[in-house]
C-alpha cells in the first residue's frame, strides 16, 4: 500500500456482506476503472471460514492489479491467507502483538478516530498508516467518534506516516479531506452503491480527488 506525496489515493472497503464469487467479478470491474491503492476486506463478526472463502476469492483479483489486500480485525488470518496487511480498531486485540505477527513485510493500519494521542501511540506501536474518522455521517457503522479535517492537516504537517480518512466520504464532500492532507480516502457506499455501478463509483471518486488537488492542493 503505497502513499504518494503528490496525490491522494482511493482505499476501497468491501460492503458489510457479499457473495464472494459474483462479488469478485464486480471487484475486478471496479479496480479496472481507475486508481485504487488498497482493498480492505471487512466482514465484521463473520465466521473464520466465511472470511477465508471471501479472501480466497478477492485477494487474487486485487493483487493481480497491484492493489494491496488488507484484512480487517484479524492479523492472524491476514498472515494465513496471504494478505498484504491487517487493519485494527482500538478494541481489536494487542496492536504490538499484531505488528510482530505481521512482520516487516506486511502493512498494519490502526483506527485512531479523531484522537491525536491515539495516532501518535499507533505510530509508536509500528503502524504503517493511521486512520481518522468518521468525517461525515455513514450508513456502514454507527458513528461514535467524529473527526475534523484539521486533524489531517496537523498529522500530515508533522509526521511522514500516511493517514487515511474514513466515514461517509463521497465525490461531493471529499475535497476538504484531500486538501487537508489525506493520503488515502476510504470508501464503501460511494463505490458499491453508485447508481451507475462500482466502476462508475471509482471513476467518480478519482475525478473528485483530482479536482480537489488541482483546485486547492
Amino acid at each position: 500500500m503505497r502513499a504518494d506525496a503528490d496525490r491522494c489515493r482511493l482505499y476501497l472497503i468491501t460492503p458489510p456482506a457479499f457473495d464472494p464469487a459474483p462479488f469478485a467479478e464486480q471487484l475486478a470491474r471496479a479496480l479496472d476503472a481507475g486508481d485504487v491503492a488498497a482493498l480492505q476486506i471487512r466482514l465484521k463478526d463473520a465466521p473464520d471460514d466465511a472470511i477465508r472463502r471471501a479472501t480466497d476469492a478477492l485477494r487474487p483479483v486485487a493483487q493481480a492489479r497491484g492493489v494491496a489486500v488488507i484484512l480487517n480485525d484479524r492479523a492472524d488470518l491476514a498472515v494465513e491467507l496471504g494478505c498484504d496487511g491487517a487493519h485494527l480498531g482500538q478494541q481489536d486485540g494487542d496492536h504490538a502483538a499484531a505488528r510482530a505477527l505481521l512482520g516487516p513485510e506486511r502493512t498494519l493500519g490502526i483506527t485512531c478516530h479523531g484522537s491525536r494521542h491515539l495516532a501518535m501511540r499507533a505510530g509508536e506501536t509500528g503502524a504503517d498508516y493511521v486512520a481518522f474518522g468518521a468525517f461525515f455521517p455513514t450508513g456502514t457503522k454507527e458513528v461514535v467518534h467524529r473527526a475534523d479535517p484539521e486533524i489531517l492537516a496537523w498529522w500530515s504537517e508533522l509526521f511522514e506516516l500516511p493517514c487515511v480518512a474514513i466515514g461517509g466520504i463521497t465525490p461531493g464532500n471529499c475535497a476538504p479531506l484531500v486538501r487537508a492532507g489525506a493520503d488515502f480516502l476510504a470508501v464503501v457506499g460511494a463505490v458499491w452503491n453508485h447508481p451507475d455501478g462500482p466502476a462508475a463509483g471509482v471513476r467518480a471518486m478519482n475525478a473528485a480527488i483530482g479536482r480537489a488537488l488541482r483546485d486547492g492542493g
